[in-house]
């Protein structure tokens, strides 16, 4: 089995300048490497928070560095340069909104002002994008919400199969879906 690739991209204007160290990249990487069983392997970018850019890091990632899931954490709230939700939404062919609904419901839970809160998911090709906040702890309560269908629908679309430690993070997959190899 080849590794998945995974893209991790950190929006943020602070942290693509250096004046401020990017948790969030780091906080996604050490979920996915606590939780995934099957080989995978980060692509991981920092940018600013620019609609234009975004937009074209999420098809190089998607198009050309052949990724089967990308997520990305920051700009998403109702700042004026909050833009991430927007430049996904550009980008994709289907969107999943039942993503953000969930992952707002879950956030929902630990803080209120999750309610500010735009991030949104969707399909380009065979890649599934999922916007997550900025807060590290905020990415794992989404990622905890969201993960069990995740690779499902990447199998549905046809990326890479993602296996996971059931034990982290139990997925669903109907009876009728038959591992890949």
């Amino acid at each position: 089995m080849s590794a998945a690739k995974i893209g991790f991209l950190t929006i943020s204007d602070r942290a693509s300048s250096g004046e401020y160290e990017d948790k969030g990249g780091p906080a996604m990487q050490a979920w996915f490497t606590r939780v995934l069983r099957s080989p995978w392997q980060a692509v991981a970018r920092v940018i600013p928070d620019e609609q234009s850019l975004i937009e074209t890091t999420l098809i190089e990632l998607s198009d050309i560095a052949g990724c089967s899931l990308i997520v990305t954490t920051g700009g998403t709230g109702p700042a004026l340069r909050d833009v991430t939700p927007e430049a996904t939404e550009a980008v994709c062919e289907k969107m999943m909104p039942g993503f953000g609904e969930l992952m707002r419901s879950a956030s929902l839970q630990v803080v209120p002002t999750a309610i500010l809160s735009r991030q949104t998911a969707g399909v380009r090709g065979q890649c599934l994008i999922i916007n997550l906040p900025g807060k590290p702890s905020a990415i794992d309560d989404c990622l905890n919400a969201v993960f069990p269908a995740v690779p499902y629908c990447i199998d549905l679309i046809g990326g890479s199969y993602l296996e996971t430690d059931a034990t982290q993070c139990a997925v669903f997959r109907p009876a009728h879906a038959k591992p890949r190899p």
